[in-house]
């Protein structure tokens, strides 16, 4: 018997094995008389490994309508990326590059690898994953289509300092999931599909709360820390379809789809800390507590532009951001989607942060244009935030499993 162990008793067994055995024995016993071990009464055994609930198999159809990702609650992390198309590119290999895409599209959105999938192990996890297609003025002419009037650059802001870098583009794919590995693999697949057709123009990467990290419907944050986006229709109803799907006002191929904008917009965070809350709220015209208009208590109060204080200013700044983007005109209105981006510091300042700001309307000029020149008018929020990027694509409806998106353009 070596040093420390425990001496065996007449029938072979240590002192340890009996306390341990009559230890179960007791847990049997009390299980079997109802006693609640746990100390709460009514609480499950923790005996059986708890499951824990998984997104990561869930899917959202592909075929449709519209085209997936616009109409789609907000996943957790999106990818945009614009091409531009190879001066061999007719309008014959367009329709060769949109049934490749979308084939591969279709597949990756249902957990199945595309067809020359190398890494088909990275597929079988997607998360909720949509890959939505776009249509820059270069692609329209160079397919011989009729382009919508809108389909062009915004007109020139005054606040925007716009980056060559992050404008443009002949071809847009928005790749969005709940999960990033699933998006890295199926932009790399796409990204193989379009070698021969384009070159790439831009990569832009957003982020919003992780799944479960807060209850289904919640506004996103900013990295301003203001709630970003409670003013929204909602999809499936009469107001969305109103707003979002484009009619016969439109180019026929387009009925379906929908006018697309994207705006980067840098956040000077370094320069934002400097403001006290009242200031902060003051420029959007919400609380930062929970987002309520400051003449209400809750998010989606209805603001009161009327509203004075004793001294008989406005409750709600003029200059706020929630007053400048709000117009009389009910037809001026979008439906907006956010991603933050946060990339490394350069020079002296310890962020380079914003937001990818996305809107989605039937008429860019109608709807999306006479609220940014409000807010290029007056808005305070401008002394923290710069427009660097901008483009417009036209997202053209979806497709049946036998066609491919943009068939109506062909």
């Amino acid at each position: 018997m070596t040093a420390g162990q425990e001496p065996p008793t007449a029938g072979g067994l240590s002192r340890r094995h009996l306390l341990l055995g009559g230890a179960a024995a007791g847990i049997g016993a009390a299980g079997a008389i109802g006693i609640d071990l746990a100390g709460e009464a009514g609480a499950a055994p923790s005996g059986a490994p708890v499951a824990t609930p998984l997104n990561g198999t869930e899917t959202v159809p592909y075929f449709g309508i519209h085209q997936a990702g616009i109409d789609t609650t907000p996943q957790g992390h999106a990818t945009f990326l614009a091409l531009n198309l190879r001066d061999t590119v007719d309008r014959a290999a367009l329709k060769r590059m949109m049934r490749i895409l979308t084939g591969d599209a279709a597949r990756l959105t249902q957990g199945e690898g595309a067809l020359a999938d190398t890494e088909p192990e990275l597929a079988v996890t997607p998360a909720r994953l949509t890959v939505t297609f776009g249509f820059g003025p270069g692609l329209v002419a160079r397919a011989a289509g009729e382009a919508p009037v809108w389909l062009r650059p915004l007109p020139a802001f005054g606040i925007d300092r716009l980056d060559p870098a992050w404008t443009g583009g002949d071809l847009l794919v928005q790749v969005a999931a709940d999960d990033p590995v699933t998006i890295a693999h199926a932009t790399r697949m796409l990204l193989k599909d379009l070698r021969s057709f384009a070159t790439l123009h831009w990569v832009q990467t957003g982020f919003r709360r992780a799944p479960g990290s807060e209850k289904p419907g919640t506004t996103m944050r900013n990295l301003f820390g203001q709630v970003d986006g409670t003013v929204n229709a909602v999809p499936g109803t009469e107001d969305f379809e109103q707003l979002v799907w484009a009619t016969g006002e439109n180019p026929d191929w387009l009925v379906g789809g929908t006018g697309y904008v994207l705006r980067r917009v840098s956040m000077d965070l370094d320069k934002w800390d400097g403001l006290d809350r009242s200031g902060r709220e003051s420029a959007m015209g919400r609380t930062l507590v929970n987002g309520a208009p400051l003449t209400g208590t809750n998010e989606r109060d209805e603001p009161d532009f009327t509203a004075t204080t004793p001294l008989g200013f406005p409750v709600i700044p003029e200059y706020s951001h929630l007053r400048r983007a709000r117009s009389e005109n009910r037809a001026e209105r979008i439906v907006r989607r956010g991603y933050n981006y946060d990339d490394a510091p350069t020079g002296e300042g310890i962020s380079n942060s914003g937001l990818l700001f996305v809107s989605y309307q039937a008429d860019v000029d109608r709807q999306y244009v006479p609220i940014q020149q409000r807010l290029d008018t007056l808005d305070l929020l401008n002394q923290w935030t710069t427009p660097i990027g901008s483009a417009v694509f036209a997202i053209p409806p979806g497709c049946k499993p036998e066609g491919y998106i943009g068939d109506t353009l062909f």
